[in-house]
């Protein structure tokens, strides 16, 4: 991307706040909403999205949103776009029949699924969602799309932690792309 672009980026980078010990201690939180609560700074981000996905992801004919904040995102994106939105929930939040992956976590196991109406075997699809931590949900995500057929296209996430290296974890030959990196 261009210098205008990154200048962009800059400026909803410049926007979002860290709470430091939140939602436990030795946590730094980044929030998106004080972003996004700011009208201006909406638009940009909603732009910047709309850019990327043009320019990397001119094929894609879904915008999958993980729980909950990848919701935000994924709708309008799939609005301009023309194409569909795909939700992403945890375990008995979706009606009908659902498609499901369990994946581990560092304490147990968790449980993500799909409407088995809304996916199709081929779809080329783009998951979204606000930050890469740890990259347990994304990585969820991506295998549970797989096991339905689709085509993961690649990851867009807003910010990503680097120092947690979720990237790693998502599989080798799907791109992950962060706007904002913090250490």
């Amino acid at each position: 991307m261009d210098s205008d672009f990154e200048k962009k980026v800059a400026e909803v980078k410049s926007k979002i706040k860290s709470y430091p010990n939140f939602p436990k201690e030795g946590i730094l939180f980044w929030d998106i909403f004080s972003a996004i609560s700011d009208g201006p700074t909406c638009k940009l981000l909603q732009s910047l999205l709309l850019t990327f996905m043009r320019a990397k992801f001119p094929d894609v004919e879904a915008v999958v949103g993980l729980e909950s904040r990848g919701f935000l995102f994924s709708f309008s994106l799939a609005t301009e776009l023309g194409i569909g939105c795909l939700p992403v929930r945890k375990k008995g939040k979706l009606p009908g029949e659902v498609i499901s992956y369990e994946y581990t976590l560092e304490y147990g196991s968790d449980v993500v699924e799909i409407q088995k109406t809304s996916i199709r075997p081929g779809i080329k699809c783009v998951i979204i969602d606000d930050l890469i931590a740890t990259g347990g949900s994304i990585t969820a995500a991506t295998r549970l799309l797989q096991k339905c057929g689709a085509n993961v296209l690649g990851c867009l996430v807003i910010m990503e932690l680097e120092s947690l290296n979720g990237r790693k974890n998502i599989e080798n030959d799907i791109p992950v792309y962060s706007l904002i990196k913090y250490d």
